[in-house]
């Protein structure tokens, strides 16, 4: 390391060694407002209108065409919703420029999701991307963005839309670095669903220069700025050697125990490429992206539609349907959900469908159809399932529609510590690591200054996650991981030493964390589950269990050679 190298810390959210210079994004467009307004009302109140369209237009087509689309379709929607224009129209109607116009309306939204904080105030940074997009297309200047310097480079930005984090699909980016952002953002998300090494929430990352050498950790969370010539190099050789899978096909430890590796979709789109990957099938179907930008519920036939697509991209594969979780960061317009002043806390997931009569009831007819027609190995759980009587219910009514195989999803604490009696009432469970760590810790999933209490090491998620799986396993029942711990190729090793039966996670993170299980006997891994469990605070539980994990490696290598 040089004298004058600099290391940054992070959170390391998507695995991965890469070193090449630092780029940021381009700067939006500041829009002026002195310039001179336009003459005919009207005719600036259609340029806003279009404008917006064709942002709608733009988010879609790259959610239809890469990873992430159900948050990009969010996006969508809000540049399709008619309040932007109506408040842009109000500006332009005393006088102000039209692209300040926009400006003004956007701005006034954003300040208003900002003051209900949480996921609201996250929604902010899609508003302020659909302002931006929309006024370079009324100035006529060039969109703001991703850089395209025609060499490998990680792209640096104080934070991402989800937009601009799929765009990197076909850059020249070969990592991400943000200033803001915790565990569970949407950049953190995306970038693993790409295969981007991604470090987020580094604070310090806003004083490097751009075009500097950068070392960036995806799997450590560090960055490493200004490294020596020889640093650059022994890393690129590290890069190379990590980059090949060593296995292949189902996953399991060194001794054979099986943990299936299991893939997150959201579309048909994702479904289609998932479905080339080596994976044992889907272990989370997010079936929002039917929904997000509806103003009516879609149809019975449309939502059969849909799901026939996607178990037909599966066959032969087991595919875990998660039903409609709308409410709290999936606000769907058509459900007509009264305010609330704390939206994670209320109306949310299966409680929906207790004041949104029909709307579950139709879903399940709909995949159950789909099921019929494909022969595909389908099992259906509901979302924020808090009390056993919730779980009784929920099984109940899957079952009369005639779902075979019905499960939940533990992501409250109270379902986590009664997992036993929740599960006396279904086939399976999956534990949604991001929610759990939220109210566990009662720390908000989008709050930044509060980002390392969500990370998944933290013992008291661990704790909990234990608990569910020894509960699960007094009843022969399987429970699995769908949260995004599940990608982190040394927490999974920990995960199946908790008796985690099931880890499903972005396709790029499949491959990965298979090699990690396949270095170590599952005695190895019940050992890093000990050490993380008794570490008492992440950053020792992860240390701990690098160490105990090389060794374990190692002296298996010594073996092999002897």
């Amino acid at each position: 390391m040089s004298a004058s190298s600099i290391t940054m810390t992070g959170f390391g959210v998507s695995p991965g060694l890469v070193c090449a210079p630092l780029m940021r994004m381009t700067p939006p467009v500041i829009t002026d407002p002195d310039e001179s307004p336009g003459n005919d009302f009207g005719h600036e109140v259609q340029r806003v209108w279009q404008a917006l369209a064709e942002v709608a237009e733009q988010l879609s087509a790259i959610a239809a065409s890469g990873p992430g689309g159900a948050i990009l379709e969010a996006g969508a929607a809000m540049a399709s919703d008619p309040a932007l224009v109506q408040a842009a129209a109000r500006h332009i109607g005393e006088g102000v420029p039209t692209a300040h116009s926009l400006s003004l309306a956007v701005d006034g939204y954003v300040s208003q999701l900002e003051a209900l904080g949480g996921y609201m105030a996250e929604r902010a940074a899609d508003l302020r991307d659909i302002r931006n997009r929309a006024v370079a297309l009324l100035l006529d200047v060039p969109m703001p963005g991703i850089p395209r310097p025609g060499l490998p480079f990680i792209l640096a930005a104080e934070d991402l839309s989800p937009a601009d984090t799929a765009g990197l699909a076909d850059s020249e980016a070969v990592g991400l670095l943000t200033e803001r952002g915790g565990p569970t953002s949407h950049t953190a998300i995306l970038a693993r669903s790409l295969g981007l090494p991604a470090v987020v929430g580094c604070a310090e990352a806003a004083a490097v220069p751009n075009g500097t050498p950068v070392i960036l950790d995806g799997r450590a969370g560090t960055v490493e700025a200004h490294p020596s010539s020889e640093r650059q190099q022994q890393v690129l050789q590290q890069a190379r050697s990590r980059q090949q899978p060593r296995t292949h096909g189902p996953g399991r430890t060194a001794d054979q125990h099986a943990i299936a590796l299991l893939t997150n979709i959201g579309t048909p789109g994702d479904a289609s490429r998932a479905a080339q990957a080596d994976n044992e099938g889907v272990g989370l179907f997010r079936t929002e992206f039917l929904f997000l930008d509806r103003r009516e519920p879609p149809t019975i036939d449309e939502q059969i539609h849909a799901y026939t697509q996607v178990f037909t991209a599966f066959k032969g594969r087991a595919v875990t349907v998660r039903t409609l979780d709308a409410g709290s960061d999936k606000p769907l317009p058509f459900l007509r959900l009264p305010p609330e002043d704390n939206p994670a806390l209320g109306v949310r997931g299966l409680r929906t469908s207790t004041i949104v009569p029909g709307i579950l009831e139709t879903q399940l007819k709909a995949l159950v159809a789909a099921q019929q027609r494909t022969g595909v190995q389908m099992k259906v759980m509901a979302p924020m399932v808090s009390t056993a009587q919730e779980a009784a219910q929920f099984a109940d009514l899957a079952r009369s529609y005639g779902v075979q195989t019905v499960g939940i999803m533990i992501e409250v604490p109270s379902a986590a510590l009664l997992a036993h009696d929740l599960l006396h009432h279904v086939d399976f469970a999956s534990i949604g690591t991001n929610d759990l760590a939220q109210y566990t810790l009662a720390a908000d999933r989008t709050a930044h200054p509060l980002a390392h209490l969500l990370d998944p090491w933290q013992p008291a998620l661990l704790t909990l996650i234990a608990q569910v799986c020894s509960a699960a396993a007094a009843l022969g029942r399987p429970a699995g991981v769908c949260g995004e711990a599940a990608a982190d190729p040394l927490l999974a090793p920990v995960l199946a030493g908790l008796g985690v039966s099931s880890l499903s996670m972005a396709t790029p993170a499949v491959a990965p964390v298979r090699d990690a299980l396949a270095q170590l006997t599952l005695q190895e891994c019940k050992d890093l589950a000990a050490s993380a469990l008794y570490a008492g605070e992440p950053h020792t539980a992860r240390t701990t269990a690098q160490r105990m994990s090389d060794a374990f490696v190692a002296v298996a290598s010594e073996r092999q050679e002897a």
